[in-house]
C-alpha cells in the first residue's frame, strides 16, 4: 500500500466516522424530541387533573361559604323579628340626645 492509498483509506474512515456521528446526533435529537413530547403529554394530563381537583374544591368551598352566609343572614333576621321594640324608651333617649343643648 502506498502513501496515496493510506491517505485515501484514512479519508474514507473519517467520512464513515462523520456519517456515524451525524446519524448518532440525529437519533439523539429524535429521542430528545420524543421524550419532550411524552413529558408534555404527561404534564398536560397531570395539570388537567390537578386543575379539575382544585376547581371542584373551589366550587365546594364557595358553596359552603354561601350557605354559611345564608344561615347567618337568616339568624340575624330572626333575631330582629324576635326583638321587642320599646318605642317610649327610644323616644325619651332620642329626645335627651337631640335636645341636650337646649336646656
Amino acid at each position: 500500500m502506498d502513501d496515496h492509498e493510506v491517505l485515501q483509506h484514512l479519508l474514507n474512515l473519517e467520512t464513515q466516522a462523520d456519517d456515524l456521528v451525524t446519524e448518532a446526533q440525529t437519533e439523539a435529537d429524535r429521542k430528545v424530541s420524543e421524550g419532550e413530547k411524552q413529558n408534555r403529554i404527561r404534564f398536560d394530563e397531570v395539570y388537567t387533573r390537578e386543575v379539575a381537583i382544585l376547581e371542584a374544591s373551589y366550587v365546594q368551598e364557595i358553596s359552603a361559604i354561601k350557605e354559611d352566609y345564608r344561615k347567618q343572614l337568616e339568624e340575624y333576621r330572626e333575631n330582629l323579628k324576635s326583638m321587642s321594640l320599646n318605642r317610649e324608651a327610644f323616644s325619651i333617649l332620642a329626645g335627651k340626645l337631640l335636645f341636650i343643648g337646649e336646656s
